[in-house]
């Protein structure tokens, strides 16, 4: 039985050339979060973020700080 919420465990990703983003739409005000490379402008979704407490959980799983929007 699991009693205690497991911590998210720590991934990385290429801090020099890509940076955290969340893609918003602007018609259905979805929100994806995920990393754009800095030189091509590509951009790698990793997750759907439904409300505050998914957003929270992708800063601490990344060690991400502050995330850029974009539309």
């Amino acid at each position: 039985m699991k009693w205690f919420k497991k911590e998210p465990e720590q991934k990385s990703f290429d801090r020099e050339n890509q940076r955290a983003v969340l893609k918003c739409s602007i018609c259905t005000g979805e929100q994806v979060a995920g990393f754009k490379d800095v030189r091509t402008g590509r951009f790698d979704e990793v997750m759907l973020i439904r409300n505050g407490s998914d957003l929270d959980y992708f800063k601490k799983q990344y060690g991400v700080e502050e995330i850029t929007k974009e539309y």
